[in-house]
């Protein structure tokens, strides 16, 4: 008993090394609680009819409760198909996209012999992630302007007539996905690659001493040995199924009203109805976003972990 009481005294005593990592841990959790955990407060704006006449404490307590009326307009709205329907639709693709374009990309890159190479095509695929979506959607008109676009240029090259391109709503979904994929490909590449570079060089000496092909190397050795970064992955990008990037679906279409139905997102509607000044319904919208993200990194989390209870993050 008294070996015991005396290791737990041990384990339990505050260290040098615990005052370290406190300090070291402070100023996250400072940054969490300022940003994080005391704006949650304002999520009882998304039940009441909440109204701008002075200051915001005296605005939340003096505005009238609405109960659930501001959820309400999500479901009611006759918008609110299509914006379901689009931010949804989108993310299903861009989830799908965003682990299987980086993992071959990654795969691909690490089996070149040269590293200077693999350098050089990382880096030029990881700029465009450091662009902003302003500065993407100052590029995309200069190729789509309908006056001196590029590729109403070369259209007239053909002997095509120029076409509108932020008039037509049928190109727009293939533009989107791509732009989503080209900027974020270096990021999530980068990832991957981290995850090879870690595997033990032992492995792949050992499956060329057995005659495995370059093929057979990614497909028994190093994709199995990627399975939890990419499970991981795949769990966090559920968990945001319900959010777009708001650059990507309001920078780069120009908030065309032509492309409403293809280009519109939660996050777009948001934002309309915060320059519209509903705050309340807008408040509804992101505290619904954020509860069917956490539902849904939870069934994710959950299915990964009936099929894989090792892949599972909790």
């Amino acid at each position: 008993m008294d070996m015991k009481s005396g290791r737990k005294r041990l384990r339990t005593r505050w260290r040098t090394q615990d005052t370290e990592l406190t300090l070291l841990a402070l100023p996250t959790t400072i940054w969490y609680i300022l940003f994080c955990f005391l704006p949650m407060f304002g999520l009882i704006i998304a039940f009441k009819d909440f109204k701008i006449h002075g200051g915001f404490l005296s605005n939340v307590v003096n505005s009238d409760w609405t109960g659930f009326k501001n959820f309400e307009f999500l479901f009611k709205s006759n918008d609110a198909w299509v914006v379901i329907r689009n931010t949804l639709g989108y993310n299903l693709i861009f989830i799908v996209l965003s682990i299987a374009v980086p993992v071959t990309l990654a795969l691909m890159i690490g089996q070149l012999h040269s590293g200077k190479a693999g350098k050089i095509y990382q880096t030029l695929m990881f700029l465009p992630y450091f662009l902003s979506w302003v500065v993407v959607s100052a590029i995309v008109w200069a190729f789509l302007s309908f006056d001196k676009g590029i590729a109403n240029q070369f259209l007239a090259v053909l002997g095509n007539d120029p076409v509108n391109w932020y008039m037509e709503p049928k190109y727009w979904p293939y533009f989107l996905v791509f732009m989503n994929v080209w900027k974020g490909l270096g990021y999530g590449m980068v990832v991957y690659l981290a995850t090879i570079a870690g595997i033990d060089s032992t492995y792949y000496e050992a499956a060329v001493i057995d005659g495995a092909s370059k093929w057979q190397q990614a497909r028994y050795l190093t994709l199995p040995l990627m399975k939890l970064v990419i499970v991981m992955m795949f769990i966090l990008a559920v968990g945001r199924i319900f959010y777009t990037d708001f650059g990507l679906f309001f920078q780069v279409p120009r908030d065309s009203n032509s492309l409403f139905n293809v280009a519109t997102t939660i996050d777009v509607l948001v934002y309309k109805q915060l320059k519209s000044a509903t705050l309340g319904m807008a408040s509804a919208s992101a505290f619904l976003q954020s509860v069917m993200g956490c539902v849904t990194i939870l069934i994710a989390n959950w299915v990964v972990r009936l099929v894989d209870r090792e892949s599972a993050m909790m």
